[in-house]
């Protein structure tokens, strides 16, 4: 039996975070989620199992409503940076889920770190 794509990609997330929670036990995750409409990010404290911070292309201030492109994604990488600092955060590790690093979650991990967030 075949398995379903969303089969597939929860497989792929669990194994990409599993792995990513060995090598990096101790510091703030970088979460991110991408729909076919929208993308959003969040700094996660496993340990103490809070948000610290978030940034999605739904909030009307960063003006992107309804926008899923790569620019939409790179402000989006760029405001995460910002209230990481807010937040006091200035290393975390990047978990890309099960999307494949390229195009939008790429746009988003390098305006993170050109935003000086080091991941």
């Amino acid at each position: 039996m075949a398995n379903s794509k969303r089969t597939l990609f929860l497989k792929r997330r669990l194994r990409v975070r599993n792995k990513l929670r060995k090598v990096n036990a101790g510091r703030a995750r970088l979460s991110v989620h991408r729909s076919n409409k929208n993308i959003s990010v969040q700094l996660i404290d496993d340990v103490n199992g809070v948000t610290l911070a978030s940034a999605s292309s739904l909030e009307k201030d960063l003006g992107l409503v309804g926008k899923n492109n790569v620019e939409a994604a790179a402000k989006v990488g760029a405001a995460i940076a910002e209230r990481a600092k807010k937040a006091g955060v200035t290393e975390a590790y990047f978990d890309r889920g099960g999307f494949l690093f390229h195009g939008k979650v790429k746009a988003l991990a390098e305006a993170a770190r050109e935003g000086g967030l080091k991941i």
